[in-house]
């Protein structure tokens, strides 16, 4: 059965999820900056590796797991900013919103 809309009865009701799209921004630049300190010792793991591979795996593998590193920690924030965002919307935010009459509301 479709959301209703408690002032005007329209079908036409959307979830907006702002806290979740704010949550996750936030969240994933903090997991990007907090996976570029991240990055140094990746950078070091993957030059290790790399050197098995000889004096052009050095460079290659500090790269890539430099690049590891932030894009981990960017996806561990991003997760960590839409399970809170979520948890906002719920809670805090209204969670419809009525594209006829443009009201917002709860459950």
């Amino acid at each position: 059965m479709p959301m209703l809309c408690p002032y005007c009865s329209s079908e036409r009701v959307i979830c907006p999820h702002v806290g979740r799209k704010v949550g996750a921004t936030i969240g994933t630049t903090a997991g990007v900056i907090s996976g570029a300190r991240h990055a140094v010792t990746g950078a070091q793991h993957g030059a290790r590796i790399g050197a098995i591979f000889g004096p052009v795996g050095v460079p290659a593998g500090g790269i890539i797991g430099a690049v590891m590193g932030a894009l981990v920690g960017g996806a561990t924030g991003c997760a960590a900013g839409v399970a809170l965002g979520d948890v906002i919307d719920e809670n805090i935010l209204e969670t419809y919103r009525c594209l006829d009459c443009g009201q917002g509301f709860n459950d």
